[in-house]
């Protein structure tokens, strides 16, 4: 194994002659990480990540050890935590237990063989909990493709918007540094899965913001329980669902974290798509957000003003027959049948599913020229 491979240990304690010593027994067969005190630990972390395992002394000035190690157990759930501590005593133990939830309780002085068994045993926990984490997820997207899948066949209008929403979340959250942030383009995706209970002209109209008739505002207002119930099914989904409760919200009722960043992101995309969708051009539609200071953090939507303007002016229409769209394509334009049935919305993105439907469209169609963002397909 290459030394970049080796698993990383953190080690912490106010006293540096200590970290040097945990250092030296375990340098061998692990990438060690030191600091003095639990400030330069969550430093440490800043700046080079999660470890596989923390090993933290009790007795610290300002935060002591469980407290640090509640700290990295909320930052980074994964990484394992052993306390190593002088005082044995019972106030000791229940606060390391309690607190920082450990995996090994430790005393000084502490056997070379007994910390590194207790470290190695660290590891084999860690990539068990990671392994677990890939599995769970990799599982949670697989159910969320298959609600999607569904959602594309069923309602195009409703799959248009939520893939529109998606990757426009997924680029602001990555302009603000958040990248990677899975539960909110899941969120995003899922935003309009209460609708695939609506007939799919109650859906247009929404999509189009036209007045409703009582007896369909009724069945629009179910459109969230419907989510609630296909949702609240699928294990571990917490976290997406919190995101899309929340975005239902004004912005200041929820505390600082991923989730409040999540929810405020996804609320701003979903009002901007609808005011696009409703025929205003881009400066009226950000101006709109703009004016709901309670509802529309200010810096998000300077950042998405930025956004769109940027990805206006570098994409490239081109027109191409129905027939030759490919993923990734986004149509600029509706499409409808000679009798004027929606069969694909203005800003629908293609995709693998929606070109096994398209086979189902009429040779006419398949034939009809549209405008596309993307480049078109290349003759072999």
């Amino acid at each position: 194994m290459n030394r970049e491979d080796l698993p990383h240990v953190l080690c912490v304690d106010d006293e540096p002659r200590i970290v040097d010593g945990l250092a030296l027994h375990l340098r061998r067969d692990y990438q060690v990480l030191t600091a003095n005190g639990a400030q330069g630990a969550l430093q440490v972390l800043k700046d080079h990540g999660a470890p596989a395992v923390v090993v933290s002394d009790m007795r610290m000035p300002g935060m002591d050890g469980a407290m640090l190690l509640k700290h990295i157990k909320h930052l980074y759930p994964e990484t394992t935590r052993i306390l190593l501590t002088g005082d044995p005593g019972r106030d000791v133990a229940i606060a390391a237990v309690n607190e920082g939830q450990i995996f090994r309780y430790l005393t000084k002085p502490c056997a070379p063989d007994q910390l590194r068994t207790a470290i190695e045993a660290g590891v084999v926990h860690h990539r068990l909990l990671v392994a677990e984490k890939v599995l769970l997820q990799e599982t949670l997207i697989g159910c969320i493709r298959a609600l999607i899948d569904i959602l594309a066949i069923t309602n195009p209008v409703a799959f248009g918007r939520a893939t529109r929403v998606k990757r426009l979340a997924a680029d602001l959250a990555a302009a603000i540094g958040t990248k990677g942030f899975w539960q909110l383009e899941a969120a995003a995706m899922l935003s309009q899965i209460g609708y695939i209970s609506l007939p799919a002209e109650l859906v247009e109209k929404l999509y189009y913001g036209k007045r409703l008739t009582p007896d369909e505002r009724v069945l629009a207002d179910g459109a969230p329980q419907v989510a609630q119930k296909l949702l609240g099914r699928i294990p571990r989904l917490e976290p997406v669902m919190e995101i899309l409760d929340a975005s239902q919200r004004v912005k200041g009722d929820l505390p600082e974290g991923l989730i409040k960043l999540g929810a405020g992101i996804l609320r701003l995309v979903l009002e901007y798509d609808a005011q696009i969708a409703q025929g205003r051009p881009i400066h009226e539609a950000i101006g709109a957000t703009r004016a709901q200071a309670l509802r529309h953090d200010g810096k998000l939507v300077e950042r998405l003003e930025l956004l769109v303007g940027a990805s206006v002016s570098a994409q490239q229409l081109s027109e191409v027959p129905v027939g030759d769209v490919i993923p990734g394509m986004v149509f600029v334009d509706d499409l409808r049948t000679h009798v004027g049935t929606l069969l694909v919305p203005k800003g629908f993105e293609v995709t693998e599913t929606f070109l096994e439907r398209m086979r189902n469209f009429g040779p006419g169609i398949l034939q009809e020229r549209v405008r596309v963002m993307g480049a078109p397909r290349r003759a072999p």
